[in-house]
């Protein structure tokens, strides 16, 4: 049997692949534990450790651009609205989205970061605010060692929490996860989860985030693993939902679950047809943000076998 190194984070997505109630037909999987799974993700961009690896969809868009030699998979491990990762100081005067142009805004990580791309666009496309009006200012380096951002991103704060950032006023607001406990710190869109579900019922669209990638070389030696791939996640999500719906997991796991599928449906669609509007709507933000050069198209991204492949 072939060995697969699977670099995929603890979800009740993946625990019926992890567990091995879920098996990967003609494959022996080798789950490598990486926390947090955001690590693998730079691992894989840089040094290509895995065979199979969850990746943030901005990221692999970057790493595409950069001629990286792995493909998706249409399988989201991760998808959320975005629209509660913006906060701000409310010493800083700000008191709305447009407020936010001539500021400085702390970036969770790096600039090219999903949740910073989706926030930057609800901002731009729901807010009207320029993006090229404010300076983003990042806390870590890229995944992508190549990426060269554009010159309103200032890495001069690197290294520094983003917290520390928020509350000593070095930076008057900050998109991505933000975990500070202060009276200080507000999130600028209020009921965040409601105005999510109202982005939906409005555009159609239910962001993606963490997607799963694989070496190109390998699934260009064996065009069956794709597929493989596609199926074993698909029967571990059709676990993971079965149980949930059937009350199996404790309240607090399930009700935001449930919650969103009273909005949006199936709460993890799979497969390029499901996502296209979501896909594209990234794709675009990426491109406008200058984190890609060009748009690609989503049959350029995901594997050919799996381009027909249904949820």
């Amino acid at each position: 049997m072939n060995s697969l190194t699977i670099a995929i984070g603890n979800y009740g997505l993946t625990k019926p692949l992890k567990d091995g109630s879920v098996e990967l037909t003609g494959r022996t999987p080798l789950y490598v534990e990486v926390s947090p799974i955001t690590a693998a993700m730079r691992r894989m961009v840089r040094g290509l450790e895995f065979d199979v690896c969850e990746m943030a969809f901005a990221t692999y868009l970057c790493a595409r651009a950069h001629g990286k030699p792995i493909s998706a998979i249409p399988v989201f491990l991760t998808r959320n609205f975005h629209h509660w990762a913006i906060f701000y100081n409310v010493n800083s005067g700000i008191r709305s989205p447009k407020d936010l142009e001539g500021r400085k805004v702390a970036v969770n990580r790096g600039y090219t970061v999903t949740t910073g791309v989706w926030a930057r666009g609800i901002l731009q496309t729901e807010f009207g605010v320029d993006l090229n009006k404010i300076t983003w200012m990042p806390t870590d380096d890229e995944h992508v060692a190549e990426y060269v951002a554009p010159p309103n991103v200032d890495y001069s704060h690197r290294g520094t929490p983003i917290a520390e950032l928020l509350l000593s006023g070095k930076v008057d607001a900050a998109v991505g996860d933000v975990k500070v406990d202060s009276p200080e710190i507000k999130q600028l869109i209020p009921n965040a989860r409601e105005a999510g579900f109202a982005y939906f019922r409005k555009t159609g669209i239910y962001p993606v985030n963490h997607g799963l990638v694989a070496k190109t070389p390998l699934l260009q030696a064996d065009p069956s693993l794709s597929r493989e791939l596609f199926a074993c996640f698909q029967a571990a999500k059709s676990r993971y939902t079965a149980d949930l719906f059937a009350g199996k997991y404790a309240p607090h796991v399930a009700e935001p679950v449930l919650a969103l599928s009273r909005v949006v449906g199936d709460p993890f669609p799979f497969g390029v047809s499901a996502n296209r509007k979501a896909i594209e709507t990234l794709i675009q933000f990426a491109q406008e943000q200058q984190i890609i050069s060009r748009k690609f198209t989503p049959e350029e991204l995901f594997a050919p076998e799996t381009l027909a492949l249904e949820n």
